[in-house]
């Protein structure tokens, strides 16, 4: 076989494999895109919009690792003049503490001069319910998972598996804390105490934000009701950590009459529209794969979360 030949084999081997690995990634994605809830809507310039009515819909689904694209939805919406209302549509067992207080502040500051209310799916819970709390009201369906109001934190000592195993890990740090967690060895006395003082704080903060939005509406005693238990809809309904029971459709309805606004009822679900380039497929690619694996483990891939 002549040396021309061969190059143009090799060639072609480069050529097949990227080929095959091009066609692996497209249907690796549209598979985990299409394992997840998709709502169908329609084009307009930079938002995608069903529905033309005043009153706008905002989904946050799967569990909460960052707030940019919920944030840059809800200032879309409060800079459309035509939109009167806004509902969050939180289908969440929660996530990280930080994402889900930068959005918790964001609605509280909009409501302000543009009403928001809440619609639970089948689950809002942990940091999905702290969202929902920084609504005027809270809808939900009678049997939504509701609640689980607390923080948590896990870690795994491994240290008797590394003995067994005759593995001696080293570990180098710069700060007496630094390898706080760390499944090399167990957790002094002194680092529970530092670690559950600061869970304590972010479980304070929780229940102070939704005792500024919910005090006068929750029976009985907040502290009681935030212990980390989770609530049936109706049960949730019964204590005041919801305002009424009904679906979305319900919630829009109901937000329409009391606001007498004009026109026929109707909800626009609105998201971010994206052109698509080969950079944003891949962008699209590793945020669907992280996410799906996230939602999978993710008690034990975050630190410290709001999660159910």
């Amino acid at each position: 076989m002549s040396q021309e030949k061969r190059s143009r084999g090799i060639i072609g081997i480069f050529i097949l494999i990227f080929s095959l690995f091009f066609i692996f990634l497209l249907f690796s994605f549209f598979i985990i895109k299409n394992m997840k809830i998709v709502s169908l809507d329609f084009d307009d310039e930079d938002m995608i919009k069903a529905g033309k009515g005043p009153i706008a819909v905002i989904e946050l689904e799967g569990v909460i690792l960052e707030s940019k694209k919920t944030i840059e939805l809800l200032l879309d919406a409060e800079e459309d003049d035509s939109i009167e209302a806004i509902i969050m549509r939180i289908n969440s067992p929660g996530g990280a503490v930080g994402p889900t207080q930068e959005i918790y502040q964001e609605i509280t500051r909009i409501d302000a001069k543009k009403p928001i209310y809440a619609s639970f799916g089948s689950i809002a819970a942990s940091g999905g319910y702290y969202i929902g709390a920084a609504c005027r009201k809270i809808f939900a369906n009678a049997g939504t998972l509701t609640g689980s109001i607390g923080v948590i934190m896990q870690f795994m000592d491994m240290s008797d598996l590394y003995q067994w195993a005759k593995l001696k890990p080293e570990t180098f740090k710069a700060g007496k804390y630094k390898d706080i967690g760390s499944p090399f060895r167990p957790l002094t006395g002194e680092e529970r105490n530092l670690m559950n003082n600061m869970l304590e704080v972010v479980h304070r903060q929780f229940i102070s934000d939704i005792a500024q939005t919910r005090k006068e509406k929750i029976v009985g005693d907040i502290i009681e009701h935030a212990q980390g238990q989770i609530f049936s809809g109706e049960e949730a309904y019964k204590i005041g950590l919801v305002d009424e029971l009904g679906g979305l459709w319900a919630a829009g309805r109901s937000i329409h009459k009391e606001l007498g606004l004009e026109g026929k009822f109707s909800l626009r679900f609105i998201k971010k529209k994206r052109k698509f380039s080969f950079r944003s497929f891949i962008e699209d690619m590793e945020e669907e794969t992280k996410s799906f694996i996230t939602e999978l483990g993710a008690k034990k891939i975050l630190p410290m979360f709001l999660f159910q």
